[in-house]
């Protein structure tokens, strides 16, 4: 057995305490075997945790991490214009190298961002399961079913793929990534194909993920044409399911809000995009206070514009509490939790937490900053004040990924040198 202690730092514990202990890891298995004192001894290598911060490996709940390639392409537009504008006819301009070259940028930056595992949607999904796998990342990835301006044999081939992805990936990266089967959204697959597709995906024993209730103009439809709220007609096509989590969830009634606790069907709450874009402020305390599971994602870097998970923890909390006009809604101590533990159990990682048995995903954070002094509560330092800048070290399934700030499953340079090169060609396709 293989062992790595970190040592001299204190520990982020599952009950929100915070202690100074070491961490003991096998590396064999990459779980945690212990959280005490003095574990150095028992260790064959050690990083140095003293004046750090032990926590989980952050949990991105959603993202179309292949995105980087267009941050910064298209700004300051509403959500429909902006994607059948400026987002769809270039995404329709890629290729597997340009979704390879965009992964490896998002998933660099999220390793030096703290974050250990992430949920995707997204397209060339095979060629995304190859970058976190060789990253050393966990992910939970499915291909984005989209049956809007397709005819019928093209709708239809979009929505196998969904699910021949989700078969053919599940396990890879030696287990660490899992599928799910992504309808894009309620109003971008047809009522047909769900018919279809989604007790197929049940066969399959793969869980669904897909917008819903993102922004007004989304819910207004379905209303129209059916009669129902659209969490209500997605209750009636059969996806919502404890295994299922949905992204955004601005625009919740009481009713549907209901509908997703007596489901327990999970929320990835997205407060930067969602402000980007005016789509709105989700109730997210009313969520809470329901016994909703709600975690939290950066959405792509197209809308946010950064994949950092501690910038979207503080927003959350900011907006929470504008949203809840009460300056005590999501506090500290939940934000922590989505960032975290409430995010693994929403996409359905076992992860999120630092105890004995469980898998060694963590980060450390450097405290000897100036905006984290003094350290009178370091949960609160976590929710509003730490940046992904502060990660000194990261650590997924008992591997080191990235060590004094230095990743070490991806060349740096040449990521970046790639994507640049990849980001022009695709804008200059998508231009001809």
């Amino acid at each position: 057995m293989t062992t790595l202690a970190l040592t001299g730092g204190r520990v982020l514990r599952p009950d929100a305490t915070v202690t100074r202990a070491d961490v003991l890891i096998d590396q064999d298995d990459g779980t945690i075997r212990e959280i005490g004192d003095d574990l150095a001894a028992d260790a064959d290598e050690t990083i140095d945790a003293t004046d750090a911060l032990v926590t989980p490996g952050f949990v991105n709940g959603h993202c179309h991490v292949a995105m980087t390639l267009l941050r910064g392409n298209a700004d300051d537009k509403p959500l429909d214009a902006w994607l059948q504008e400026d987002i769809w006819p270039v995404e329709a301009e890629l290729t597997a190298d340009s979704v390879r070259a965009g992964t490896e940028l998002g998933v660099l930056e999220m390793i030096k961002g703290g974050v250990t595992a992430f949920a995707d949607m997204y397209f060339f999904v095979p060629t995304i399961a190859d970058v976190v796998a060789e990253a050393g990342l966990r992910a939970r990835l499915g291909h984005g079913v989209i049956s809007v301006a397709k005819d019928e044999d093209a709708a239809r081939e979009d929505a196998w793929e969904g699910l021949d992805v989700a078969e053919e990936i599940d396990g890879m990266g030696d287990g660490r990534i899992s599928s799910a089967f992504m309808p894009h959204s309620l109003t971008t697959v047809d009522e047909q194909y769900l018919d279809e597709f989604v007790p197929a995906a049940r066969d399959l024993g793969v869980p669904l993920h897909y917008h819903a209730n993102e922004t007004r103009d989304e819910v207004a439809p379905i209303v129209e044409e059916r009669g129902v709220r659209p969490l209500a007609y997605a209750a009636e096509k059969g996806m919502l399911e404890p295994e299922d989590f949905i992204a955004h969830g601005v625009h919740l009634d009481g009713s549907e809000i209901q509908l997703l606790a007596e489901a327990g069907t999970s929320v990835i709450h997205c407060p930067a995009s969602n402000m980007k874009l005016a789509s709105g402020m989700a109730p997210v305390q009313r969520m809470l206070d329901a016994g909703v599971t709600v975690g939290l994602g950066t959405d792509g870097a197209a809308s946010n514009n950064d994949l950092s998970m501690l910038d979207e923890a503080r927003d959350a909390a900011m907006l929470g509490k504008l949203a809840a006009d009460d300056a005590s809604a999501v506090p500290a101590e939940a934000v922590v939790d989505m960032l975290t533990g409430a995010t693994a159990d929403a996409i359905g990682l076992e992860t999120g937490r630092l105890e004995p048995g469980a898998p060694a995903d963590l980060a450390v954070i450097d405290l000897e900053k100036p905006h984290l002094t003094p350290t009178h509560d370091l949960v609160s330092h976590l929710a509003y004040a730490a940046a992904a800048a502060d990660v000194r070290h990261t650590i997924c399934d008992g591997r080191v990924l990235m060590r004094d700030r230095k990743v070490l499953t991806l060349d740096e340079a040449a990521v970046r040198a790639r994507a640049e090169a990849e980001a022009a060609a695709l804008l200059e396709r998508a231009e001809n």
